[in-house]
């Protein structure tokens, strides 16, 4: 099992990362950096797609009940839609960044 610890140099005041484990450890410290940002982009990936159906069945809800405003919340949806999209793209962009960074 890798095991990661922090080690802080007293003067620097900087941290490092340093690999704890024993003779039996290989690899690198920064491989479960990378696990988290890889499962943050799959969570990101589901909580986005939950939302946006979230948002389309709620607007054809809406929309359903009154038709006549339907043209308003096809509006806001796509709206909404693309605000959620942008921040996904945002957080994708900072995990795949921190993956490339350790690497």
């Amino acid at each position: 099992m890798l095991e990661v610890g922090l080690l802080a140099e007293a003067g620097a005041g900087s941290l490092e990362l340093a690999e704890v484990g024993g003779a039996g450890s290989t690899g690198s410290p920064f491989l479960l950096a990378i696990f988290g940002a890889m499962i943050g982009c799959g969570l990101i990936i589901i909580g986005v797609g939950v939302g946006i159906g979230m948002i389309a069945s709620k607007s054809v809800e809406s929309i359903a009940r009154q038709p006549e405003a339907g043209g308003r919340i096809f509006t806001s949806m796509i709206v909404a839609a693309a605000l959620l999209e942008g921040v996904t793209f945002f957080a994708l962009l900072i995990c795949m960044l921190t993956v490339l960074w350790l690497k």
